[in-house]
């Protein structure tokens, strides 16, 4: 696995992934949205630790 990300595009991802944090802890986004929401941050967490988004390679996108 290559890295495909750069700084910017993991530094947006975990910053979204905050923000969807803090929604649901305050109760803004519930039920099955703060679930699907939820799953979303963590695979952007993820993604961003790796430095490899999968979905970016039938694209051919490289931020890094």
């Amino acid at each position: 696995m290559t890295p495909n990300m750069g700084n910017i595009d993991r530094i947006v991802r975990v910053v979204v992934a905050l923000l969807v944090a803090v929604l649901i802890v305050t109760n803004v986004l519930s039920g099955i949205w703060a679930w699907i929401a939820g799953i979303l941050a963590v695979v952007f967490l993820a993604t961003s630790a790796i430095g490899f988004c999968p979905l970016y390679l039938p694209f051919r996108i490289k931020t890094r």
